[in-house]
């Protein structure tokens, strides 16, 4: 085939291809240019270009976060490598194999004020678990030999079983025109055999006997992608009586023996007036880093906890500060073997598990009886449309006050639930579920605040923007949640430094794009815009939910300070 001339991006190719990448987002530049064309010219590949580094690294991430499977970005020398750096971060805290491939000049005229350079290798180090350099000339069999071998490996340790981000730097030198032939696939993939991460017989019958035995038993489920198995052995243990199963909403895991909203029940302990009833023995948790930070707070200040953590990492997950066995498994395998290995006629009797779904019953009872009460703010707004949206829906909530509600609205259960919870940033919200929804079987909803749709606003531009992605927008004066988190809520400089600082003229940025606008001020403007929203089919679409900022925030905190 005809294609670039340059060795080193053709044995990329090939071994991108052999490692199951299937998609690129990659972006115009002209240090890059022999990468395009290396990767544009090969059908295994879907090309998808972004111009915005930024956007494109996290619609990268969306895509993988989806599919399940690599995806690679690709860019040109320079400042355009950093521009990676926060879906990078995110991919790397959430274990998302996403392979960034940045181009560079050959590594004499690094320092020597020649344009668009910079010291690329180590450039994103922190956050990739892996990083290769490889030169522009392979002139001779061993320089062939060793770029083959460290793009093997770097694409090996990339999908190894805790899966993460990884960079790949190649050295381009000119011309970057120039063509010729090339016989695909002679870059050959050296085949990992690494397996999933099990566990020992000794360490199922240990943790079942405590399961079954201790009368006080929490599992506390944080961010993963739906299981089914894995849903289904939950599901089994949650019959234990002294269990008390916890969700959060990006858990993905549904059952009505579950706590799927802790915060809204964790309320309840603290009304109850004797929330120590509620303080588990042993604690064990899955899934990555926790949206609620009052039971992060709750099992801190749990006396002699004992607390498993379950899942494969590279280091201790010690957030609650009393780990005491760290379980490097797969969860699906672990929580299945225990499943099987727990006598059920053995387990000790306990009411621990009654009393969390009781609070939890009140706990929903409470907040629907008070959103019926109330006027029109946040809450009783986020209520009005997610009971509204198909229960098969895949949902990506921003960060900041977006991802907060679902959590107290944890109850009403959707095929999938995302947010970029590895780092918790507002950055690339919108263009994380633009990236699921190129690769969605379905559509894909965003709900995103304001503040953190402005900070995303390149996404709008991107030619992967299609009516199967639906955006809403809670327009709330912006930084909702500083004026409800205690750090910021009382401070006199919230709104000029928190809040309010921002400018997003959506309605005009809609018509600008082509994006139909709806908008809604009130409840019953709300239910009327809700079916339109749904149902376009012939161009993207956002929802803007205006809502009164003070009001709101005076809603939420009376909701957690009301007795």
């Amino acid at each position: 085939m005809v294609t670039t001339d340059k060795l080193n991006c053709n044995i990329l190719a090939d071994l991108l291809i052999a490692h199951g990448v299937k998609l690129v987002i990659a972006s115009p530049g002209s240090r890059n240019a022999p990468l395009l064309v290396a990767l544009s010219r090969r059908p295994e590949l879907r090309m998808e270009m972004v111009i915005d580094e930024r956007s494109a690294a996290f619609i990268a991430l969306g895509a993988a976060i989806e599919s399940g499977e690599p995806v690679a970005v690709c860019c040109t020398s320079g400042t355009a490598l950093l521009n990676y750096a926060p879906a990078v971060a995110e991919a790397y805290y959430r274990g998302i194999p996403l392979i960034v491939v940045s181009a560079d000049r050959p590594r004499e005229w690094i320092d020597q004020d020649d344009s668009q350079t910079i010291r690329q290798p180590r450039a994103l180090s922190d956050i990739v678990k892996t990083e290769t350099d490889i030169p522009a000339l392979l002139d001779h069999e061993p320089a062939r030999w060793m770029a083959r071998r460290e793009i093997n490996d770097a694409l090996a340790i990339a999908l190894s079983p805790r899966r993460g981000p990884a960079h790949i730097n190649i050295r381009i030198d000119a011309p970057l025109g120039n063509l010729g032939e090339y016989s695909p696939c002679s870059a050959q993939k050296i085949i990992s055999t690494s397996v999933k991460p099990s566990v020992s017989d000794d360490v199922i019958t240990e943790a079942a006997h405590l399961v079954a035995t201790s009368p006080r038993v929490m599992i506390v489920a944080g961010f993963m992608a739906p299981d089914k198995e894995l849903n289904g052995a939950l599901d089994h243990i949650a019959r234990l009586p002294g269990v008390a199963i916890l969700t959060e909403t990006v858990a993905n895991l549904h059952s009505e023996s579950f706590i799927s909203a802790i915060d809204l029940a964790l309320n309840q302990t603290f009304r109850s007036g004797n929330a120590d009833l509620y303080r588990p023995d042993i604690v064990i948790t899955l899934g990555g880093a926790l949206v609620s930070r009052k039971i992060k707070e709750f099992l801190r200040n749990t006396p002699s906890l004992i607390h498993w953590h379950v899942g494969v990492t590279e280091h201790f997950v010690d957030c609650f500060k009393h780990l005491s066995v760290a379980v490097n498994a797969d969860p699906a395998i672990f929580f299945t073997r225990l499943a099987e290995k727990i006598d059920f006629y053995a387990a000790r009797s306990s009411d621990f598990g009654k009393i969390w779904r009781e609070a939890f019953k009140r706990g929903i009872e409470f907040q629907e009886n008070k959103i019926k009460s109330e006027g029109w703010t946040d809450m009783k707004a986020f209520y009005t449309l997610l009971r509204r949206l198909p229960t098969d829906s895949t949902i990506h909530f921003s960060n900041g006050t977006p991802i907060r509600y679902s959590q107290l609205m944890g109850y009403i259960h959707f095929a999938r639930v995302e947010c970029n919870r590895g780092v918790s940033g507002i950055d690339g919200c919108t263009s994380t579920a633009l990236g699921s929804s190129t690769v969605s079987p379905g559509d894909v909803i965003l709900i995103s605040g304001d503040m953190s749709f402005q900070y995303d606003i390149a996404a709008l531009s991107s030619k992967l923007l299609s009516p199967r992605l639906k955006m809403v927008v809670t327009l709330n004066s912006g930084g909702g949640i500083f004026r409800f988190i205690e750090s910021t809520s009382r401070l006199p400089e919230r709104e000029q430094f928190f809040s309010s600082c921002m400018n997003l003229p959506l309605k005009e940025l809609a018509e600008a794009y082509g994006i139909v606008y709806l908008h809604a001020a009130d409840e019953d403007e709300l239910v009327t815009a809700i079916p339109e929203f749904l149902s376009r089919k012939d161009a993207p679409v956002i929802l803007a939910i205006e809502t009164p900022a003070e009001e709101s925030a005076v809603s939420l905190r009376s909701y957690f300070e009301s007795k």
